[in-house]
């Protein structure tokens, strides 16, 4: 049975397993018989200019399936474009609705977080207003883990493994001088700890974890910092830290603007964060006279494929797929959520819920899972989230480097 057209694209920032929801959203559509799947370059904004691809030009087989399942980053690439309420530009909504409906396209997805769901929630919205048969819908995506109404996020996994993973690291190298020193990682998430506390996952039978970890859900104090370094340091020669880029002080102001003359503010309003651990461990030197060094990990969270979670990917494929069965049972303005059955064994299952009921809001870490006064997380953050970086998916090896697929142009 012939169906009518595919549009997808990719928004906001990459993750090492967005591209797996991509292959989900292809795949399933072709073979359920859907002729032609569109990827749009560069999110809605390269829509608008009527940038596209028939993705079937560059995915031919099985092989440039997996290759793509295990390349990070946006494979269509991504943007940061705020679409504005149809009321204030209904150009660009008619711009966007006269592209689709020249490719005879029915069903629209898009891959992404909190800013791309109010996309979804937008167009679906004009959709009903005009009549139009074609559906949208959102598929999770985030290393930040704070869509609303899902259990987790794909790309959180694989972005926690990484941090704790790395976290471990570090810890091993920090603790093999004899001299005094503290080493502060950090860690991103805006408003959201989820990556953060997700260094506590280090702690295992070969390693204690770091000493302390700092989220955006508890307010930040730096007199109250630095009594807590001279306390761990009583007992320790090396101290190691976890902090959010997104700790914030009692004035509702980022730690690390303090040491920045402006602040580059993005096309959705959020201010550029970075730099918070070179700030603090600044401020630690001139404090305790002692060897402090920053960490930051970056954009690295994000594009680490080479230690994914093959939990994460595989999830991150079945959001994609689950996604493109939900549009052609008939639902539109809906994204695909988790839903946990149980933690031992691990059980989820998909669904579907309104996007007006997740778009712009964030989940962040429950303030009950956070600990010893604001300084670490509970059991029941490990019990939450360990199973999400469980499994490996090696990458395929081309002269010892792993080899991914890309648009060339």
């Amino acid at each position: 049975m012939t169906r009518g057209n595919v549009m997808v694209g990719q928004s906001g920032g990459p993750t090492s397993v967005i591209n797996a929801s991509l292959v989900g959203v292809f795949k399933t559509a072709k073979d359920e018989g859907c002729k032609t799947v569109y990827g749009m370059r560069n999110g809605i904004e390269g829509l608008l200019e009527e940038r596209y691809i028939d993705i079937s030009d560059y995915i031919k087989n099985d092989l440039d399936i997996e290759l793509l399942k295990r390349t990070p980053s946006s494979f269509l690439g991504t943007c940061r474009f705020k679409l504005p309420k149809a009321e204030k530009a209904p150009e660009l909504y008619e711009r966007i609705f006269e592209i689709l409906n020249k490719l005879e396209v029915k069903y629209f997805f898009y891959i992404g977080g909190n800013d791309s769901m109010d996309t979804i929630m937008q167009l679906s919205e004009f959709a009903r207003k005009i009549d139009s048969d074609i559906r949208f819908m959102g598929v999770p995506k985030t290393i930040d883990n704070d869509l609303a109404c899902t259990d987790h996020t794909p790309g959180f996994g694989s972005a926690a493994k990484y941090i704790a993973s790395t976290m471990k690291e570090i810890i091993r190298d920090a603790k093999t001088y004899p001299n005094d020193s503290v080493t502060i990682v950090e860690i991103m998430g805006r408003n959201a700890g989820w990556l953060t506390a997700s260094s506590a996952l280090s702690r295992s039978e070969d390693c204690d974890g770091p000493d302390l970890i700092y989220l955006p859900e508890v307010v930040f104090d730096h007199n109250k910092f630095l009594e807590q370094i001279k306390e761990k340091k009583k007992t320790q020669k090396a101290v190691i830290v976890a902090v959010s880029e997104g700790i914030k002080t009692a004035d509702g102001k980022y730690v690390c603007e303090a040491n920045k003359n402006t602040t580059l503010v993005d096309s959705f309003g959020h201010k550029a964060l970075g730099g918070t651990a070179l700030y603090l461990s600044d401020y630690l030197t001139d404090e305790l006279g002692i060897k402090c060094r920053g960490i930051v990990l970056a954009t690295l969270q994000r594009c680490a494929s080479h230690l994914v979670s093959r939990r994460d990917i595989t999830e991150a494929f079945m959001a994609g797929a689950d996604a493109v069965q939900a549009a052609l049972r008939g639902e539109t303005g809906k994204m695909i959520i988790f839903k946990r059955l149980s933690n031992n064994p691990y059980s989820i299952i998909t669904d579907v819920m309104d996007i007006r009921e997740i778009a712009n809001k964030e989940k962040c870490v429950p303030l009950e899972w956070i600990t010893e006064g604001g300084t670490y997380v509970s059991d029941e953050f490990d019990t939450y989230a360990r199973p999400l970086i469980i499994g490996e998916l090696s990458p395929f090896m081309v002269d010892g480097l792993p080899r991914h697929l890309f648009i060339d142009k």
